[in-house]
């Protein structure tokens, strides 16, 4: 029996939906669209010299999806901080962990997370406080902290503003009782982002240790490892994105990081009800150029070399299974208020907050990765993902253990990290 008219446009419309689409201001704005912020194209130029976020921003469809209400306000089956949970186990698994009927979220966090980024969003407090006070989450104690204590320009795009929303809402929706800052740089330039994050380093060491998220980066580039001691705060764990495209990224392929990919989380398209976690076939990763294989990484040298290979774990960052966030700046010179986001920038804060609401209160990075890759292939601690593809041609293939792909893989419960 052929479909009826109104079911081909309908499914139309969802492919168009979630094909991601380069964008100048004032350009598509239509519910059901993806936006590309400017500042997520990736330039080869920018190597070294200054960073790229690594987001994608679904303008909320209305009326297409189950349960999505007009005006934008969160609904369907995309992702939301107690649906994440469940998936991850960092509450109650709930058989389906559906977006739709779920909210318990996590309750605990310890000392400091602190993420860095560009330019200044005049609305971060406001926009969290909106993200909390939807999904019952305990409120922040939080601070914005300026790049030598002045406080930088917008981005006009929009692009660091978003960035920089999502960042805070999916850290501290993860590990609420943490102190959360948002360290905002003068600049996207790297002398300005690793100013900032000196500054990070020394937030979360004084508030006892914790975790500084980093959703940006650049291609790789000759003398990138002399950036590496920037991460060597006492009791800090750093993390980076390993980019929405083919290749390597850095910070994210330094061994002093946790590089995070990407994952697609799929939902029955009738119930919402989670199915399934596979590789995202656009995340970043791959072998480095320019960096070592560290020593945690020993037991993997038959796959990367002689090479750090990344990335080190994963979580949600699939266009087609976004999550939930609030930011008022407008994007592309779209105004909004919720927002569908996407990307390893997605991914990146999420595992900051899951590495804090673990609270094993690990003294470096490195000691932070030497207890992950100690539970490689443990599935009581991490979930071992064996579907989907990644990189050029698609030729990295997840496998049984670590790949190049998801790496260890995703999160599973508290313990191990």
């Amino acid at each position: 029996m052929r479909p009826s008219l109104q079911v081909m446009a309908v499914v139309a419309l969802i492919s168009m939906s979630f094909a991601p689409v380069l964008q100048d201001a004032a350009a598509q704005t239509h519910p059901g669209a993806v936006i590309v912020p400017k500042s997520s194209i990736q330039r080869a130029a920018d190597a070294g010299m200054r960073a790229h976020t690594n987001i994608e921003i679904v303008v909320p469809p209305r009326g297409v999806f189950p349960g999505v209400r007009p005006p934008n306000t969160p609904g369907g089956f995309f992702e939301t901080p107690a649906s994440i949970a469940c998936v991850y186990k960092l509450t109650k698994f709930v058989t389906g962990c559906n977006p739709t009927t779920l909210t318990a979220i996590p309750t605990g966090g310890f000392g400091a997370i602190a993420v860095v980024d560009a330019y200044d969003d005049p609305n971060a407090t406001s926009d969290l406080s909106t993200f909390d006070s939807e999904f019952g989450i305990a409120r922040a104690n939080f601070s914005v902290v300026y790049e030598n204590g002045v406080q930088p320009p917008q981005d006009p795009t929009g692009g660091w503003e978003s960035e920089e929303s999502i960042d805070i809402e999916m850290a501290h929706a993860m590990a609420p009782r943490a102190k959360l800052y948002l360290v905002e740089a003068q600049s996207s330039s790297f002398t300005d982002l690793f100013t900032a994050l000196q500054q990070a380093t020394s937030l979360v060491a004084t508030a006892g240790g914790g975790s500084v998220s980093m959703s940006w980066g650049s291609g790789e580039f000759d003398g990138e490892n002399g950036y590496d001691g920037y991460f060597n705060g006492a009791n800090v764990i750093y993390l980076a994105a390993v980019g929405d495209s083919a290749g390597v990224s850095y910070p994210a392929s330094s061994p002093y990081v946790v590089g995070v990919g990407g994952t697609t989380v799929s939902r029955n398209a009738t119930s919402g009800n989670f199915e399934l976690e596979s590789a995202w076939y656009s995340t970043g990763g791959g072998p480095s150029a320019y960096e070592s294989i560290p020593s945690y990484q020993s037991s993997i040298s038959g796959i990367v070399g002689s090479q750090r290979g990344t990335p080190d774990v994963a979580a949600v960052a699939d266009g087609r299974t976004p999550v939930w966030f609030y930011d008022s700046f407008p994007i592309n010179g779209t105004y909004g208020t919720w927002w569908l986001g996407s990307g390893t920038s997605v991914a990146t804060p999420l595992w900051a907050g899951i590495l804090n609401l673990a609270g094993t209160k690990n003294a470096s990075s490195s000691a932070e990765l030497t207890e992950m890759y100690s539970h490689l292939g443990n599935r009581a601690d991490f979930n071992d993902l064996t579907q989907g593809t990644c990189g050029d041609y698609a030729g990295f293939l997840t496998v049984k253990g670590w790949d190049f792909c998801t790496g260890i893989g995703s999160d599973v419960g508290k313990i191990g990290k």
